[in-house]
């Protein structure tokens, strides 16, 4: 019979931490008596970061008495008490590897039922000092898991945990566990997961990922697309390679379209409409190449590429872009990226909606030529905003594109209309705000894809969510760096994305989207903490190789791994918390 050993609550606090303080609710210790136990905690008890922790599906956290004796021996530690795991129940029997998601319990007098695994982030690594103990869960298949509470009631330790029901699919904690982290990830046992209702939407939708990527829907997905941030889609080629600009074309006066093609004269690989062309600028003796990448404006399916820059003040690429390049010129260039693309077709067909402000517009564009092109029965609504129409770049080409679609609507804010410009049921003067959007009568079941300056998207983003639109079903590309994830470390000011002063040779560590450099010296353990020391935005969370949430799309050159990884990433891409550079790189960061 198992046994609750101990139960062990503690409310947030603020932890040092890397020079950085961390609001965490992973320190536990042992209570005696009687606690009663709700619907999201046990009286007394907390989580500080609630979206990786707590909610109704994760209430209570167990860990087994055997688990410790484990890591006692393996980590040669005679220091570990209860509630070191950060678990709420220590108990006695109740293993990884029998317990199935969706078996209830009764304790005391509250009913509980298992929802998932844990999924370890850092905080436990701190909590002990080890921080390679996030991974160490997930390899030795000793992860814990979560309860709900079925019925609130009282609990003690010392009581019998008494088995009321078995969850369907009878798979366990460690079965669910090991299909999410390890590979392989079988379609027939993703889909028998899939059929635990007890378990947690968040662990469903990640398996419904994986069950599109094993089935071959992922649109050409590799790596895990259970939990990378977005699916990672392998690249065309390898690095940088010659492209030759066939053809200059001026859109306004201050954005221009180059059109590429291979040297060779062979078509181009096809790009998905979204996607995104990385360049490099030649290297000079005053300057190293500047590495910057453009959205991808023309027919997905064309055997060349279109990319169209603005011109910036201070812009040294897309200056010499538009100064220093001229047709049959090469440029070197990535092959297309991003996963900001045009859901398929064929699979999904809800309405479209095409948001976009300024040069904002290419990656939209490159979706409407794909709708067109496919003759799509969908509705597309198109609402895009600029200054006027001598700022308004493929106004003709859009508009042809809409005629071939049978249901298209067209709105178009101009915000500074000039005396020239001609205003129409399709052109109107102002601008493109949450009341407009409000007006204007959008399908709350459309797939909406935004593009533009940051304050823009927001706004438009909240307008949407606010007329009903699922925020699942908006998707945004944002110009320059993404913002970062860093679960439960305080906010504080931070400078801007900076190189660091070159101290030696070394391989050349670019971060594309933050516009910075950087010489790794072996000052720092992994790309991850050179990047955090340029204060470029990155993504993290286990920092051990495990949950892929800093997995980053690797443009150019290769890493080696200081850690092996639980499931290696494929060649164009890196988890930079437990990697370091084999030569120069340039990261998608």
């Amino acid at each position: 019979m198992a046994r609750l050993l101990s139960v062990n609550v503690g409310l947030p606090r603020d932890v040092p931490w890397r020079g950085e303080t961390v609001h965490t609710g992973v320190f536990k210790s042992p209570v005696s008596g009687p606690r009663r136990v709700r619907r999201l905690n046990i009286e007394g008890d907390g989580q500080g970061d609630l979206h990786g922790h707590g909610g109704e599906m994760r209430a209570v956290l167990v860990y087994q008495a055997d688990s410790y004796r484990h890591w006692a021996a393996h980590l040669g530690r005679d220091d570990l008490v209860h509630g070191n795991f950060g678990e709420n129940f220590t108990v006695d029997g109740l293993a990884d590897d029998e317990v199935c998601v969706g078996d209830r319990y009764r304790i005391g007098t509250a009913v509980f039922e298992v929802t998932q695994p844990r999924v370890t982030c850092y905080r436990v690594g701190m909590r002990l000092g080890e921080p390679r103990l996030p991974a160490l869960l997930v390899s030795h298949g000793r992860p814990g898991f979560y309860l709900r509470v079925i019925d609130e009631g009282d609990v003690q330790a010392g009581q019998e945990i008494v088995k009321v029901a078995d969850g369907p699919e009878r798979m366990t904690v460690a079965e669910i566990d090991a299909l999410l982290y390890r590979p392989p990830h079988p379609a027939d046992r993703l889909e028998r997961a899939l059929r635990v209702d007890a378990l947690s939407p968040g662990w469903q939708a990640s398996f419904r990922a994986l069950l599109d990527q094993a089935r071959g829907e992922g649109g050409g997905a590799v790596g895990n697309a259970g939990l990378s941030p977005v699916s990672v889609t392998r690249p065309a080629w390898i690095g940088f390679r010659p492209l030759r600009v066939e053809r200059v074309v001026d859109e306004t006066p201050d954005v221009r379209s180059l059109w590429l093609t291979a040297p060779d004269g062979t078509p181009l690989p096809a790009a998905r409409p979204g996607q995104y062309l990385t360049v490099r600028t030649p290297r000079t003796d005053e300057a190293p190449g500047t590495v910057r990448s453009y959205s991808l404006s023309g027919p997905p399916g064309a055997p060349g590429y279109r990319i169209s820059v603005k011109r910036e003040e201070h812009g040294r690429a897309s200056t010499w872009l538009h100064t220093g390049v001229r047709a049959g010129d090469d440029l070197q260039a990535a092959a297309p990226r991003g996963a900001f693309v045009l859901q398929d077709l064929r699979e999904d067909p809800r309405p479209v909606v095409l948001v976009s402000a300024g040069v904002g517009v290419t990656p939209l564009l490159a979706m409407l030529y794909a709708l067109a092109d496919d003759a799509s029965r969908r509705q597309v609504w198109w609402l895009h905003a600029t200054r006027n129409g001598r700022t308004h770049a493929f106004a003709g080409e859009i508009r042809g594109l809409l005629s071939r679609i049978p249901d298209a609507r067209l709105r178009v804010f101009y915000s500074r209309p000039g005396p020239e410009d001609h205003l129409d049921a399709g052109t109107t003067s102002g601008r493109l705000t949450a009341d407009a959007v409000a007006e204007l009568g959008l399908p709350h079941d459309a797939q909406a894809y935004l593009c533009g300056p940051d304050l823009f998207m927001r706004g438009i983003t909240e307008a949407l969510q606010h007329h009903g639109v699922d925020p699942l079903h908006i998707h945004t590309e944002i110009f320059g760096a993404t913002p970062g994830s860093t679960p439960g470390i305080a906010v504080r000011e931070r400078p801007g994305p900076h190189s660091l002063p070159s101290s030696g040779p070394g391989p050349r560590v670019e971060f594309a989207r933050s516009q910075v450099s950087a010489t790794w010296n072996g000052d720092h353990d992994s790309l991850l903490e050179l990047a955090e020391a340029c204060d470029v935005p990155t993504r993290w969370s286990c920092r051990t190789g495990v949950c892929r949430t800093c997995e980053t799309a690797l443009m150019s050159g290769a890493v080696d791994y200081t850690a092996e990884p639980v499931e290696q990433p494929p060649p164009s891409s890196a988890l930079i918390c437990c990697s370091r550079p084999d030569g120069d790189v340039v990261l998608d960061l």
